[in-house]
């Protein structure tokens, strides 16, 4: 089976929604939002205190 390119490594909420994604290859960090589930959802590049993005170092 081949390895999942993205996976979730947090999770907070029912109905408003937040987790974070980390793609597998790149090491970097996404940030997911929905509110409601139903009224819209959205992802961005999580990013540290001078704008650059947060990598997981892979395995």
């Amino acid at each position: 089976m081949a390895k999942e390119r993205f996976v979730e490594v947090y999770n907070q909420g029912i109905v408003n929604v937040t987790k974070i994604i980390v793609d597998t290859e790149t090491g970097v960090n996404y940030l997911m939002a929905s509110h409601n589930k139903a009224n819209g959802t959205g992802m961005t590049i999580l990013v540290d205190p001078d704008g650059k993005p947060v990598v997981t170092p892979i395995k």
